[in-house]
């Protein structure tokens, strides 16, 4: 089945029309939990092996509320808790594909600025079309240097993430020449091989093109990102 873009995380407000009157309760408790650790975060558990309980919730999200809104329910958790990196960290490498998604679809809404970019590229290693899809979203259009951006982008070609789920890719595209190329090369290479052009290529393709919104920065300036390898 062809993967589609992240569905947009609700609000509480919409959540709560939503959700039936066990799982309001059940996430009011959640809220509270994370909005008490937030407070108060040197009543972390003395055990270094224990977990919070809002970040028990956060595992159980999706049995509680429905697996439909799991992600928009753990989002509210994280913002809640002012979740730090490395809190954020250890959640994401010990969490399911799902928790790991909600994790990444966060990110533009805590002040992190672009220190959890390892998080967004250690998902666009993977091969899960649902963590690249989280992972080429308004973070990594603003954090991910040129360099990764340009191969998120290839990156969603070939494993089928629609171009779609790419936020901002009009404005990041317009006037770059090298991801033209690299484009090309890949068009070039699939046809001599009498394979198919990745869908969404040709579009991206000619989003290249110059334009009164390119970039004032020339293609490989550098943003904030880690040192590439």
């Amino acid at each position: 089945m062809t993967p589609t873009p992240t569905t947009p995380l609700l609000t509480r407000k919409e959540l709560d029309t939503l959700l039936g009157g066990a799982a309001r309760a059940w996430l009011d408790e959640a809220l509270a939990e994370a909005a008490h650790a937030a407070a108060h975060p040197d009543t972390a558990p003395a055990d270094s092996y224990a977990v919070p309980p809002w970040e028990l919730r956060y595992a159980a999200a999706g049995r509680h509320c429905g697996l439909e809104h799991a992600d928009s329910v753990r989002s509210l958790l994280l913002v809640e808790a002012r979740t730090t990196l490395p809190a954020l960290t250890r959640i994401y490498e010990q969490g399911t594909a799902a928790e790991r998604r909600a994790v990444l679809l966060t990110l533009p809404a805590l002040d992190l600025g672009a220190t959890a970019l390892p998080l967004v590229e250690d998902a666009l290693r993977t091969n899960d079309t649902t963590l690249v899809a989280a992972a080429v979203g308004p973070y990594a259009a603003v954090h991910l240097a040129p360099h990764h951006w340009r191969h998120a982008v290839l990156k969603c070609l070939f494993t089928g993430v629609p171009v779609e789920a790419v936020d901002q890719l009009a404005r990041r595209s317009r006037g770059d020449a090298e991801l033209a190329r690299m484009l090309g090369d890949v068009a070039a290479e699939r046809i001599a091989a009498g394979r198919p052009v990745p869908a969404g290529l040709h579009h991206v393709l000619a989003l290249t093109a110059p334009g009164p919104d390119a970039p004032a920065t020339a293609p490989d300036a550098p943003t904030v990102s880690p040192e590439e390898s």
